[in-house]
């Protein structure tokens, strides 16, 4: 560390912003006008930062619906949290980036937050992810075969930044690289693994 960092509540940080509550029926994967952020992704799909242009989002069947959202239609910055999970990764965010004329509204199951001040890109989404934040959550859960979280209890949970917006910055910029170095050695794997079974098939043929 090397500025001082700052300790403030939740609910001091963002403001809550509304979600939707359309279901997988009501949203398609290819195209349409408006994206949505649903919960199911966010789990399973989407990094601590989601790039709007590259991460693959869902679209809504109806854009009218938009009409009703509109002063939650999301920003850059603003981070959406999945409020509900089938185990203790409820709570998982992520941290919206990558937009620029796009119009994005978050969906089911999901808390959507705005910061009262900027950020460094990337440091709340990776922050919020790690388990000095998340561990704030486990004791907060409820349910039992679905775990889920409200607004009420987050509000008074604990988040820590440097007040240097360049230290922030260096933050996002390091855990973007781990993740560029991780999706590389990834797609190595799956060639790798591609071309062991070319020569498992014509080696033994």
């Amino acid at each position: 560390m090397t500025a001082s960092w700052e300790q403030r509540k939740f609910k001091d940080v963002f403001d809550f912003m509304q979600n939707n509550a359309l279901s997988r029926a009501e949203l398609s994967n290819s195209e349409g006008e408006i994206m949505n952020v649903h919960y199911g992704d966010i789990l399973v799909k989407y990094c601590e930062v989601l790039d709007v242009k590259k991460d693959g989002l869902t679209y809504l069947l109806d854009a009218s619906i938009v009409k009703k959202y509109q002063a939650s239609v999301l920003h850059n910055g603003d981070v959406i949290i999945a409020d509900a999970a089938e185990d203790e990764i409820v709570g998982k965010c992520s941290e919206i980036a990558g937009l620029t004329d796009e119009i994005v509204l978050s969906g089911l199951h999901t808390i959507p937050c705005r910061p009262k001040e900027k950020y460094a890109e990337g440091f709340l989404g990776y922050y919020m992810n790690s388990n000095a934040y998340h561990n704030q959550l486990l004791p907060l859960l409820q349910g039992t075969k679905v775990s889920s979280i409200s607004k009420a209890a987050i509000q008074d949970t604990d988040i820590i930044y440097p007040k240097s917006e360049v230290e922030q910055e260096q933050i996002g910029a390091y855990f973007k690289n781990l993740d560029n170095l991780i999706t590389l050695h990834q797609r190595k794997c799956e060639q790798l693994k591609i071309m062991k079974k070319f020569m498992l098939k014509n080696m033994f043929a």
